[in-house]
């Protein structure tokens, strides 16, 4: 289930957390970051090639890629068995913007975006089904875990795709990270 958690800038404790999709959507619409729930048209299984994951949710791409005018789309998968998993997750973990939005559909699995505003951290919970759009320069990092599982879709307006500004915050280090996120969560 999709989680919101939201934490004072500077304090681990939570001050609140809601799971409706709806009150998510809403508290995040509130720090300009979309939030949707996408079904397929059809089936997918584990070894669904790339075309074929884009292909099942085309319509819901093809809406965002002319609102936006992304150019490019893809898909990534990391896996617990990913050979490069760790230096994945902890090229995400550092707080950092973007020039551009970030948007990620959870085909498959789960991740933890955290998003920094208005004095406070957005911890965000996206499971299989999830979209969340960070709107461009935001304050955010991604924690996959130590055992990541997921399947995302990723726009991108340029072809350069991922491009990070790092912020030099040490903040990510204060919050529970994905891993014990999800031991007080469950």
């Amino acid at each position: 289930m999709s989680a919101l958690t939201i934490y004072e800038e500077h304090g681990a404790q939570p001050v609140s957390t809601v799971t409706d999709f709806e009150s998510i959507a809403r508290e995040l619409k509130g720090i300009g970051v979309r939030f949707e729930r996408w079904t397929a048209d059809r089936d997918l299984d584990e070894l669904a090639t790339q075309d074929e994951v884009i292909d099942a949710y085309n319509e819901q791409v093809d809406r965002l890629m002319q609102e936006y005018g992304f150019e490019t789309v893809d898909v990534v998968s990391v896996r617990p068995d990913h050979p490069d998993r760790e230096s994945l997750r902890k090229k995400f973990l550092d707080e950092h913007t973007h020039a551009d939005y970030e948007v990620r559909f959870f085909v498959d699995g789960q991740g933890l975006f955290y998003l920094r505003s208005d004095q406070k951290v957005y911890a965000v919970l996206c499971e299989k089904g999830d979209l969340i759009s960070v709107p461009a320069h935001t304050r955010h990092w991604f924690d996959m875990g130590e055992q990541p599982n997921f399947k995302c879709i990723r726009l991108f307006t340029t072809a350069d795709g991922w491009v990070a500004d790092f912020t030099g915050s040490d903040i990510a280090r204060q919050l529970p990270d994905f891993d014990q996120y999800m031991a007080s969560y469950g």
